[in-house]
């Protein structure tokens, strides 16, 4: 045990962790300035990144051969999807409880292991198909679309987990040909014009922000996901992916916490059924791919 908790694997858990616990902070300043203040999903997504981003600059600026690349399709293919996931992901957190929310965004490795089979060609074999039978019943669980309680809003989660997997997807698929400092670079730079551009769309809330408050919690917003991406980076550095994905799933008690004490969102119980049944398949699921690539798409 003590060998465990002085090696690499121990590091790496603990920066997941701490990254998880960023990100429960960044969600609650996100559905803050979502529903409290009213600023609009994109603008909130153009200043958080561009506030990061900021932040990294001096980092991006020390390396600047790792924006060598044959690709730049692909990228802006990959930085597309995660930009959808984003937007999709903030234009949630205006709607839905945060418990719903971060519940239903660990759907993203079931969309990635199906996207696997359909998009890439890879063999499923028929226990992978089981686990994402049963953690997309889990999600069924979470949203119950029979209850009067279900709200269309309750689905935009699940497009942001689908987006994401998309972009985990392409990420696969170019670590054959880019490094891992490529990759993020270009994720880094091009997700701030992309939202940028959606920002300026007719009705989409442009770059202005209402006062003194939506600032701050924007500039919070901003340095925070610098810091968690930091930690996230860092983690898959010093540990193996696999190892790491069940510390990634700390961030639901997180989450739950910071909602209830924050906004009074006390989750029900189907909420717990429908997310040991995402998390129980998501371990096994794990479980079975130790030894894959490391490749990974941040996400709340």
């Amino acid at each position: 045990m003590a060998g465990f908790f002085n090696s690499s694997n121990a590091m790496g858990a603990a920066l997941m962790i701490g990254a998880g616990a960023v990100f429960a902070l960044i969600n609650v300043l996100v559905q803050y300035a979502a529903m409290v203040l009213g600023i609009a999903a994109p603008t909130i997504t153009f200043w958080q990144y561009a506030i990061a981003l900021l932040i990294m600059l001096p980092w991006l600026g020390a390396r600047p051969s790792g924006f060598r690349t044959t690709r730049i399709g692909a990228h802006l293919l990959r930085v597309g999807l995660a930009v959808g996931g984003v937007q999709l992901w903030v234009l949630g957190l205006a709607h839905v409880p945060i418990w719903q929310a971060i519940s239903l965004i660990m759907l993203s490795p079931f969309f990635v292991t199906a996207g696997a089979a359909l998009l890439l060609g890879e063999r499923v074999t028929s226990p992978r198909w089981i686990a994402v039978g049963i953690g997309f019943l889990g999600g069924a669980v979470i949203l119950q679309p029979w209850s009067d309680a279900f709200t269309p809003w309750a689905l935009v989660p699940v497009g942001a987990a689908a987006l994401w997997a998309g972009a985990s997807l392409m990420t696969k698929r170019m670590t054959t040909t880019e490094t891992p400092a490529a990759l993020t670079l270009y994720l880094l730079a091009l997700l701030t014009p992309l939202n940028a551009g959606l920002a300026v769309l007719p009705g989409a809330g442009g770059f202005a922000l209402p006062g003194g408050s939506a600032i701050a919690a924007l500039i919070a917003v901003g340095l925070l996901t610098a810091v968690a991406q930091y930690a996230l980076a860092r983690a898959y550095a010093v540990a193996d992916a696999a190892f790491l994905q069940p510390f990634d799933h700390v961030k639901l008690p997180f989450n739950v916490g910071l909602g209830l004490l924050v906004f009074g969102f006390v989750p029900p119980g189907s909420m717990w059924l429908g997310s040991a049944l995402i998390v129980g398949a998501s371990l096994w699921l794990l479980s079975r791919e130790r030894g894959g690539d490391g490749a990974v798409v941040a996400t709340g």
